[in-house]
């Protein structure tokens, strides 16, 4: 059976493609927002089209109606410059927490299964276009059938398979190992967000990146920033040279790993694709392209359209504002020309800023005095010429494609 003849659906209010962090997100304030809307979340059946277990990390302050998936937080954070020194701060009231995929899917299917109203449909997803008179997906269940759904909006999370011409393009990659050690190792009242002790490549950066969740058990990552991910088995040496010579954690087992990499680019990601198809999470731009932090945005855009949607009509937010962009299109430049150290830049900005606007900036949310601020504690000279700069460049493919989806 062709896609062109798929077998048709009574039409639905909104249809979610993706269950991964966006996707799921949405689905969940919508369901809290409008009980009695209709949803259809579509989810990739088991299989190669579903990704494994993932770690998403945000900062917040207060309790939020996710607290029930979060598995661990962080009131201290810390920074290791290369030159081994530590700056520990404390950003309240914000808190540092940890979100496992599947411990938020569970609490986000526990409420769309108690509504008449949604529908989690297991199939894989081949197109979503604007019709004329809303959306339709057309997608594959296990049986084989060909399904056209039809909704007043579709919102697509997955990945895209192109990225648009950019004047910078980065990867952030990494690779992690959840561990126990045989003795213990670990502080759990403080996470390590940046550890710049470990070997720096020639190009772009690499960090430690330490979440201990119990005095014996941590997650523990090896991640750069550069043009192209590592191969895994260099991810493995790098991460074995952290454990074994810089934290110096004697015999430890490895229970699991999970591996990633996520679009650093100042590429005009449009997140509306006609009348009634959106893309979300960072197919829409939700990841910062200076940090590569995504759950916050999501959250925020998530109450957004829910909130819309509730007043009857579809408005999805950008992710992040324009001086946001702006300044990380600098900022991205500035890193892949080498005009600034990026150890020394993110270690200064740890210790020269109060710790809770940085994060806020981290997450774009400051006003623009405190963007001056931040901005006054930076190499101005090499930003400076880097932003001068920029307008003139032109934007390029990239070579290939790199998308991902990252748990900060």
């Amino acid at each position: 059976m062709s896609l062109r003849s798929g077998a048709f659906e009574a039409p639905q209010d909104v249809i979610i493609v993706g269950g991964g962090a966006a996707g799921l997100s949405l689905a969940y304030r919508l369901a809290g927002a409008s009980p009695s809307l209709g949803i259809t979340l579509v989810e990739a059946p088991d299989g190669a089209l579903r990704p494994p277990e993932r770690t998403w990390c945000y900062w917040d302050c207060g309790e939020s109606d996710i607290d029930e998936a979060v598995s661990a937080s962080w009131s201290r954070l810390r920074i290791h410059g290369a030159d081994g020194s530590a700056t520990t701060v404390r950003p309240s009231p914000l808190s540092y927490h940890m979100v496992r995929s599947a411990d938020f899917e569970r609490l986000v299917h526990s409420r769309l299964t108690r509504l008449s109203s949604v529908r989690i449909l297991r199939a894989t997803a081949h197109t979503v276009r604007n019709t004329a008179g809303g959306a339709e997906v057309l997608c594959t269940p296990a049986d084989g059938r060909v399904l056209s759904l039809r909704a007043r909006y579709a919102f697509d999370s997955r990945p895209r398979h192109h990225l648009p011409p950019a004047r910078t393009q980065l990867t952030q990659h990494f690779r992690g190992w959840f561990l126990r050690t045989e003795t213990a190792r670990f502080d759990p009242s403080v996470a390590d967000l940046m550890d710049f002790r470990v070997p720096q490549p020639s190009h772009g950066l690499a960090f430690g990146y330490v979440l201990p969740l119990a005095p014996d058990r941590a997650l523990v990552e090896y991640t750069e920033f550069s043009r192209a991910p590592l191969t895994t088995a260099a991810y493995e040496t790098a991460l074995l040279h952290y454990c074994r010579h810089i934290l110096e954690l004697g015999a430890f087992e490895v229970e699991s790993a999970e591996q990633g990499a996520i679009p650093m680019t100042d590429a005009r990601l449009a997140h509306q694709v006609g009348p009634a198809v959106f893309r979300i999470g960072t197919a829409g731009g939700a990841t910062r392209p200076s940090t590569g932090y995504t759950f916050a945005a999501v959250q925020r855009q998530s109450r957004a359209i829910a909130a819309s949607l509730r007043a009857g009509h579809a408005l999805v937010p950008a992710p992040y504002g324009q001086r946001a962009l702006a300044m990380d299109a600098v900022l991205l430049r500035a890193l892949d020309t080498g005009r600034i150290n990026g150890p020394d830049f993110f270690t200064g900005l740890f210790r020269r800023i109060p710790p809770e606007r940085l994060l806020r900036f981290l997450d774009g949310d400051t006003s623009l005095w405190e963007e001056w601020s931040v901005g006054l504690r930076t190499p101005i000279g090499p930003m400076l010429r880097t932003a001068v700069e920029l307008p003139f460049l032109p934007r390029r493919s990239p070579p290939e494609p790199r998308t991902g989806e990252d748990h900060r």
